[in-house]
């Protein structure tokens, strides 16, 4: 992910393109271990130094090459020199794959050789211990390798690292959403207790004039309900604009549902009613003697 640097080059021989390609370099293992997959042609044989290359689909098409089979054999100026341009033979094309974050689009993108532009190697592990691997993987990397640090690092932790930011963010959300949501549930707990205070009366008439327990925790939940209704469609448009202007920051992104929406109003309601639920059954559920015998 750290190489990408890119610059200007020419395609078959031609003027100078308007956009650049993004340079990577690496081994004829690279596909293999990655998990590439190839759409045209093959890739390079072995080579210390950069006679053959690959492209990947995003650079076919910014080309205006529709089928993948005809870039093959032809050629690409990739740097100048001393000695002269230098100018690689297209052998494979393969399927477009992420080298950067959500953020940006894929690439036009080369793949070549030069063993004196290796920075990084890439090792896939399989074993039950990995303590043990990683210290035998440092043991053969500092036998080959003396003169070099070795610091490892796992392609998950590479990819996590490009949104660092997303993620404190999201902290920083769910703490205050937590924080709001308590609060919420203390106002409503509170309103509900005052109103039972003030109901009670009118509570007891109902149930001696057959009203159910239902009837009665209905009566209670009704009120907040249509207020949590109300506050919600004050609340969707606002999300939206903020959540939209947001997203519009990654070139990969999901688009909003009305499910995520329909979510949001049956978890506020089912955190409302979990508040105010206990208290208004328990009104419903008291004696109405108990209310009723001072009048």
């Amino acid at each position: 992910s750290e190489m990408n640097n890119s610059g200007s080059f020419s395609y078959d021989h031609k003027p100078e393109e308007n956009f650049d390609i993004f340079k990577k370099f690496a081994d004829e293992d690279y596909v293999k271990t990655y998990g590439l997959q190839l759409v045209a042609g093959s890739v390079y044989s072995k080579s210390d130094t950069a006679r053959d290359m690959m492209v990947n689909e995003t650079l076919v098409r910014k080309l205006g090459i529709t089928d993948p089979q005809k870039i093959l054999g032809h050629e690409i100026r990739i740097g100048r020199g001393r000695y002269g341009d230098l100018w690689c033979r297209v052998v494979g094309v393969v399927k477009d794959f992420k080298t950067n974050s959500m953020r940006e689009d894929i690439k036009p993108l080369m793949l070549a050789q030069r063993n004196t532009r290796y920075y990084y190697t890439g090792i896939k592990l399989n074993t039950p211990n990995m303590g043990a691997m990683q210290a035998e993987v440092e043991k053969v990397w500092n036998q080959f390798f003396p003169e070099f640090v070795y610091q490892p690092d796992f392609m998950d932790e590479r990819i996590k690292n490009f949104y660092n930011q997303e993620n404190q963010l999201a902290l920083l959300y769910k703490i205050f959403a937590g924080i709001a949501i308590f609060i919420s549930c203390l106002g409503l707990y509170g309103l509900v207790l005052f109103m039972a205070a003030q109901k009670t009366k009118e509570v007891g008439i109902r149930k001696v004039l057959g009203a159910s327990v239902g009837n009665i925790v209905y009566l209670f939940s009704k009120e907040f309900t249509i207020l949590i209704a109300v506050a919600f469609i004050i609340a969707v448009p606002a999300a939206w604009y903020m959540m939209s202007n947001w997203l519009n920051d990654f070139a990969y992104r999901i688009h909003m549902s009305v499910w995520i929406f329909a979510l949001a109003i049956l978890s506020s309601l089912t955190i409302a009613w979990a508040t105010v639920g206990y208290k208004a059954w328990k009104a419903a559920k008291a004696n109405p003697v108990k209310s009723l015998r001072s009048e």
